[in-house]
């Protein structure tokens, strides 16, 4: 048996966050700093092996300061969030651990924070989560002791105060980087800046927005956060990803919550000869376009099965232009 000492070779030292930080995540720093982000979500295997994470996570990691673990999205059953991030963290790779209310109650959550914690992660996506009636185990009873902005206010009372929720003492508080969704593009789009609002108020220091594809709607939106000084106090990164064909664009806003695509970017994946080519060549588009919107701080690529575009997407949109590249897994 190993010496625990060794541990300390695989386990990240706990460590007070630089000053102006609420942690010390690569993420926080890139976009404290001014540059503009890069996130990525990484979809979790059905497996056990850590083999089939690490395959998953070696192209998004040459580009993006974080990735993000879903945690069983549309309320299918995968690999856990924690779990990987626990993976990825040790492999040197910066994530994103993500909590969906549905599942877990407020007990469980407070201790998976700690443990996350404990294990590296600096960052942390707040998600209601979608129902049980979505995914493939619709007879699974939901929790949702919590909602989004609640769990935002609980891991911040943890953070920043260093409690529970019952008010017992933390010793060691979690050096969260907290994160919130948001969902600029589908109706009622005029109340989607106040509810961003709110989630700013309950402690949210960044935002990933589910899919964009319709600029127009979402500059619409970044003016009404303007309007509302919200771009002074939180990171806005815009969601973005490549469509692979017409089909699958109507199937996603046929299907998946929150999904808008407006039809003159499926009329043109249809009229492409080369679809999946025309999908990756709007995504570049799309990120051209999005990062002159004032107050957009990052991009969060979503690339459902295509991670490996995700790569050749980001070079060349050219948003990471003069940053200095990065070996695979570099970086917290």
């Amino acid at each position: 048996m190993s010496d625990p000492g060794d541990l300390g070779d695989i386990v990240r030292p706990y460590a007070a966050p630089p000053p102006g930080h609420v942690s010390d995540s690569r993420l926080e720093r890139v976009l404290r700093s001014g540059r503009f982000a890069v996130t990525a979500e990484l979809n979790p295997p059905d497996s056990a092996d850590p083999e089939d994470v690490f395959e998953a996570a070696r192209p998004l990691g040459e580009v993006a300061d974080a990735l993000n673990a879903t945690d069983a999205s549309g309320a299918n059953c995968h690999m856990s969030s924690i779990g990987i991030c626990a993976l990825l963290t040790r492999a040197g790779y910066g994530t994103v651990y993500q909590i969906s209310c549905r599942d877990r109650n407020r007990i469980a959550i407070q201790g998976d924070v700690l443990g996350a914690a404990a294990m590296g992660v600096r960052n942390v996506l707040c998600l209601t989560g979608d129902g049980v009636g979505v995914g493939d185990q619709p007879g699974a009873q939901p929790v949702f002791d919590l909602d989004s902005i609640s769990l935002i206010r609980t891991i911040r009372t943890m953070r920043d105060a260093g409690v529970f929720l019952s008010g017992r003492k933390i010793s060691r508080p979690p050096r969260m980087f907290i994160g919130a969704a948001e969902n600029p593009c589908i109706e009622p789009r005029e109340w989607r800046p106040e509810r961003l609002a709110k989630k700013v108020e309950a402690g949210a220091d960044f935002i990933q927005t589910n899919y964009i594809f319709d600029v127009p709607v979402f500059a619409a939106f970044m003016a009404r956060i303007r309007d509302l000084g919200l771009h002074d106090r939180v990171f806005i990164l815009a969601g973005v990803g490549p469509l692979a064909s017409a089909k699958a664009a109507r199937w996603m806003r046929s299907n998946v919550p929150g999904i808008h695509i407006p039809d003159a970017v499926i009329d043109r994946i249809e009229k492409a000869a080369k679809p999946a080519e025309e999908g990756k060549r709007i995504c570049i588009e799309l990120i051209r376009q999005i990062r002159e919107i004032p107050g957009v701080a990052g991009i969060h690529v979503m690339a459902y099965r295509r991670e490996h575009q995700v790569s050749e997407i980001i070079l060349e949109s050219g948003v990471l232009a003069g940053r200095r590249p990065r070996r695979r897994g570099a970086g917290w």
